[in-house]
């Protein structure tokens, strides 16, 4: 009778024991919420918090990586743990917070880490070899910009929003750069990524030429910008 007693204990005892474990197995797995101030990206965020970034993207499907704001909801995934021991220490502005539905806003600012060579806009990441400032011009597909070539690149391939005319002693053709510091509404906010795929006669040196989609009225209005081009990788 007594080796049944002390069989039920064991066993009850390791039940216990068992549950304790998953519990404690869960807890650490559990998700946490990072609630977002001005500037967050997903990329900062999975360097902040120790996840891999695709994951971090993964367990957002409904917040668009350009639009990530103050006040906004992101879900850290298997991040309780390293989530609460980060809000302990951070700056009252941050803090993780109850899980709650996420809502997308503005666009983020562009970022650049310079030290590990990678340059953020709209939430994605690109790494580059080198900046190279630049004046740029644009322009349009506009027979008038054109010649007897017609609305095609160097290569002969149809213009289009991406496609840069460059110098290529400076540039080499076909290489792919993140277009930043711009301003007009023929263009993304920010930065884009161009392909060096066209050339012109008045474009040497530190010049560019960008095809804007468009009337050539609104390509002057472009006029000429100081830019930043990231070579990428």
């Amino acid at each position: 009778m007594k080796s049944r007693i002390w069989s039920k204990i064991a066993a009850s005892a390791l039940i216990a024991a068992s549950l304790t474990i998953t519990l404690q197995t869960a807890s650490v797995h559990a998700d946490a919420v990072h609630k977002a101030v001005e500037g967050d990206t997903f990329y900062l965020l999975a360097k902040q918090y120790g996840v891999e970034l695709n994951k971090l993207i993964a367990a957002n499907p409904t917040i668009n990586p350009q639009n990530i704001y103050g006040g906004l909801n992101i879900t850290i995934p298997g991040g309780e743990t390293r989530a609460l021991a980060l809000a302990s220490a951070a700056p009252a502005k941050q803090e993780v917070v109850p899980a709650a539905t996420s809502t997308t806003a503005v666009a983020s600012k562009l970022k650049v880490m310079s030290n590990d060579n990678v340059v953020e806009a709209w939430g994605k990441t690109f790494t580059y070899s080198q900046t190279i400032n630049v004046k740029a011009s644009a322009y349009t597909a506009s027979a008038s910009e054109n010649g007897k070539w017609g609305a095609v690149d160097y290569f002969g391939n149809p213009l289009k929003l991406g496609t840069i005319a460059v110098d290529p002693k400076v540039i080499p053709m076909g290489t792919k750069v993140l277009v930043t510091g711009h301003s007009h509404d023929g263009l993304p906010d920010q930065a884009f990524v161009a392909t060096a795929s066209d050339q012109g006669g008045a474009i040497k040196g530190n010049r560019i030429d960008i095809f804007i989609p468009g009337s050539t009225t609104a390509a002057k209005a472009f006029g000429y910008q100081d830019v930043t081009l990231y070579v990428l990788k």
